[in-house]
């Protein structure tokens, strides 16, 4: 049986640092909140080599006390409490007395420090948590800790870090949080003696916005301010229009701490409920301030996560403070279907029309009134010009009737083929050239005319008509051309049945036909599946378009060390990405399928795969970035899509070649016709 023996407290010191410190983000993230304490209006923070080499934090706080400066790096030795009464109501970001020293005994640590009473400084210099040198040192007011070569003494932790953007990029979101969180400090950052952040500290939350997450996103934020159940929220949420496609936008606050809160993001979110779009997520910047007894903060090592007396309460607070802020604000788009009334105000220099909203101008347009002209105050008549049909004809995007989902045929040359050899196989007839609104006369030529709902089937997949009883054999039959290939061939096999292109409903679904069942194929997954499939396949190259204009923006930290991290892998794809510094990216290459409006929404959505799937695995980050690609370069649901292209879809589906979407989800559902009678009680 082994014995009970108290642990070295060298071994004790590991292994509470391990809780306390992950990785440099966490030294960073523990130093600052200690400046912030200590009163200082100005921190400065500096790293190289993503911090694990040097971090080094200077601020102009209160300093420590010369013959309290070995003090301060013993385990559990604070100035923030000194009673059990005192963790009931904890007003300070730190309290536990473990940060130092958790840092010193995983790092080498040199400490400068002088208060205000005191004419000289002290310097002292620890390795591995022991002091080996202290000296007294000239300095300013303040505390200056740098810490150099952090895990040289654990090297199973050391092994776990990862690449140096990567963790330079978490220690910039760190300290964008910590810049958040107290704007009355300013907080400037340097990467390898780069300045990528100064905030100017001026106590204005607009101001640290502005500086942490730039020009565009803080241009979409409305200001946010509720009070209520003693408890008041403030600071900014971004518009319906300007939400993203990450949550690594929100950032919560409770009494000045940053904090990971469910209830506060459920109920950030059920407040935009039916006013952003699908897969969007609002960006925001709260402050909650509540009672200090009301939050528990001492229930995780890293203090980001807290625990409220009342949920209820917190999630009331913030869903109506949020609410509240949507529903006031007049910048949000709106329909105006309504003419412009005759006492609707008009500047002398401007005319009726320059005053309307796109709305209007086709409202107006689409009832036949020209520019100019006085308002028709009755109906349009059925003889229309040619200007006012094209004015009345329906809008980009407006739904057309269910006979008109095929759309005309292209007249090409045919091309003469000999009659089958087979009596019993339906004759081959030329496509017509356009498609007409009534049944065209049967045609002069031998060959028989397939009726026009005939047309609109593949050629292929028609039904067969009875043979003629006297054909004549010299008769030649004519089909047209194949369509040009758009998607990649799918493999030829004998079909059980023939099949028969339906149509399509809302624009989404497919319907097939074949022999006694009816399938609904959903066009966007397994259009999506056959693209992922073809990503897959080896020497696959993209079509790339250079930007006449490159596309810049700033994304979360974590996700734009991410992409620069996989750069070449972007490359594959056609993405090229840069860093513009501050935090920025610039790309200025990507798919032809990818559109430039969307380049932010697609990078975004693939960095938020690559930190799911796992950038030590190359083969789970590759699929996850097709996984991407697919989806942007597939139909969309709600498009009006050519038959052809609906029929290569659904002929994909029929032969067995796709069955799942990339996501794992069916991409069709089958409907017999038993099943059908069933419903209509025909059975």
């Amino acid at each position: 049986m082994p014995h009970i023996q108290p642990l070295d407290p060298h071994v004790a010191d590991l292994i509470a640092a391990g809780e306390v410190v992950e990785r440099p983000a966490s030294v960073v993230k523990e130093l600052v909140e200690n400046a912030i304490d200590a009163g200082a209006t100005a921190v400065t923070v500096e790293i190289q080599h993503g911090g694990m080499t040097l971090i080094r934090v200077t601020d102009n706080g209160c300093g420590i006390a010369a013959e309290e400066a070995e003090t301060a790096f013993l385990r559990h030795a604070t100035s923030k409490i000194r009673s059990e009464y005192d963790l009931e109501a904890i007003g300070t970001l730190g309290f536990r007395g473990e940060a130092l020293a958790a840092i010193a005994a995983v790092s080498r640590v040199d400490l400068l420090t002088r208060t205000a009473d005191e004419s000289v400084g002290v310097s002292v210099e620890l390795e591995g948590g022991v002091v080996v040198s202290r000296e007294e040192a000239g300095c300013p007011q303040g505390t200056t800790m740098v810490v150099r070569d952090l895990f040289y003494n654990t090297p199973a932790r050391l092994k776990f870090m990862k690449k140096d953007s990567a963790e330079g990029a978490a220690v910039f979101a760190a300290v964008q949080r910590q810049a958040l969180s107290h704007p009355e400090v300013s907080i400037r950052f340097l990467r390898d003696g780069r300045q990528e952040l100064l905030t100017p500290g001026d106590g204005q939350l607009k101001s640290a916005v502005y500086a942490v997450l730039g020009r565009e996103m803080a241009l979409g934020l409305r200001s946010v301010t509720g009070s209520g159940e003693e408890m008041t929220v403030n600071g900014f949420t971004s518009l319906p229009t300007c939400c993203r496609g990450t949550r690594g936008y929100q950032h919560f606050f409770v009494n000045g701490r940053y904090v990971k809160s469910r209830t506060m993001m459920a109920a950030l979110e059920e407040a935009y409920a039916n006013q952003k779009m699908v897969g969007k997520f609002p960006g925001c910047v709260l402050h909650l301030t509540t009672k200090l007894n009301a939050v528990d903060v001492n229930v995780h090592p890293t203090k980001q996560e807290v625990k409220f007396g009342s949920e209820r309460k917190v999630f009331d607070a913030v869903y109506y403070a949020v609410r509240a802020a949507l529903e006031q604000d007049q910048t949000r788009p709106t329909a105006v279907l309504e003419r412009p009334r005759a006492h609707d105000s008009v500047t002398p220099n401007q005319t009726k029309f320059q005053t309307m909203t796109a709305q209007q101008y086709r409202a107006l347009t689409s009832q036949g009134v020209a520019e100019g002209a006085p308002e028709r105050r009755h109906p349009v008549r059925p003889g229309l010009s040619a200007l006012e049909r094209i004015r009345t004809a329906p809008l980009p995007g407006e739904r057309l009737p269910l006979h008109d989902y095929t759309a005309p045929r292209t007249p090409a040359a045919p091309a003469p083929v000999s009659t089958p050899a087979k009596p019993a196989s339906a004759p081959v007839v030329r496509t017509e050239p356009e498609a007409r609104t009534v049944p065209a006369a049967p045609s002069p030529r031998p060959a028989p005319v397939v009726p026009e709902q005939e047309e609109s089937a593949p050629m292929n997949e028609r039904p067969v008509s009875p043979a003629p009883t006297h054909p004549e054999p010299e008769a030649k039959a004519e089909t047209a051309p194949a369509a040009p290939e758009v998607l990649p061939p799918v493999a030829e096999e004998p079909e059980p049945e023939p099949w028969r292109l339906a149509g399509e409903i809302f624009h989404t679904y497919i319907i097939v036909e074949q022999g006694e069942r009816v399938l609904l194929i959903d066009k966007h997954a397994a259009h999506e599946r056959m693209h992922f499939d073809r990503l897959k396949a080896a020497g696959y190259t993209p079509m790339c378009q250079m930007l006449l204009t490159p596309v810049v923006f700033t994304p979360p930290a974590e996700e734009g060390a991410v992409l620069l991290q996989n750069q070449q892998l972007l490359a594959d794809f056609g993405f090229e990405v840069e860093d513009f510094g501050g935090g920025g990216l610039i790309v200025r290459q990507c798919p032809d399928y990818v559109d430039a409006g969307d380049i932010e929404s697609t990078l975004s959505e693939l960095a938020g795969r690559l930190l799911s799937t796992g950038r030590a695995d190359p083969a789970a980050a590759r699929d996850g970035v097709m996984h991407t690609m697919a989806c942007k370069a597939a139909i969309k649901g709600g498009q009006k899509n050519d038959p052809h292209e609906l029929e290569r879809v659904a002929k994909a589906v029929l032969s067995g070649a796709v069955k799942y979407c990339p996501h794992g989800r069916p991409v069709a559902i089958e409907l017999t016709r038993g099943q059908l009678e069933k419903q209509f009680k025909r059975a």
